[in-house]
């Protein structure tokens, strides 16, 4: 006797969400002709919708007036320091720097020098390539969206945002945080 086959209704994002992770998972040529545009483009482009709708939407990105995508292009692997010119620097020597801010992080700030009058909502990754990770920014221009919505100034240059937090070790609560809270008296 054959097991029965249950029926699963999906909505829409859900199978757009399927979609788009079997195009990362596979690389199908069209998603490499896609990268390789995007690797000849400039380094802050602002698209006219998101390549992933359903990951947009679960980070807050509305179809109105006021939010705006931005794909940033980010240089993929070790952050070098730049290289000491003359004289003795004994305590400059090293190679390489941990910044202390992941990539996506790096892009949202980038993207936030551009678009100044606009702040930072969240980002994600929309591909990678053997040189370059691509990024996606929602921005959201705080004069034009509905007030409900409160966003601190400068958010992505004073780690509000995702990634920000994440930097910051603000992720885990309770117990497992290893970051020491504040002093009481």
């Amino acid at each position: 006797m054959l097991p029965e086959r249950r029926v699963i209704n999906l909505g829409a994002y859900k199978y757009i969400r399927e979609t788009y992770q079997n195009e990362l998972r596979n690389r199908p040529n069209f998603y490499k002709e896609k990268l390789t545009l995007w690797r000849k483009g400039e380094a802050v482009v602002r698209v006219e919708r998101p390549s992933n709708l359903s990951r947009a939407r679960v980070l807050g990105y509305k179809a109105k007036v006021g939010y705006a995508i931005v794909r940033i292009k980010m240089d993929k692997g070790r952050r070098r320091r730049p290289t000491v010119r003359m004289g003795r620097h004994p305590g400059h020597m090293y190679v390489y720097v941990q910044p202390g801010l992941s990539h996506q992080a790096m892009a949202e700030q980038r993207a936030n020098r551009v678009y100044k009058n606009m702040e930072v909502l969240n980002s994600y990754l929309v591909g990678e390539d053997g040189n370059h990770k691509f990024y996606e920014v929602i921005l959201v221009d705080p004069t034009r969206t509905q007030p409900g919505l409160k966003l601190a100034k400068g958010r992505a240059f004073r780690g509000l945002t995702s990634q920000g937090r994440k930097a910051r070790g603000l992720r885990a609560k309770g117990g497992q945080s290893q970051r020491p809270g504040p002093k009481r008296k």
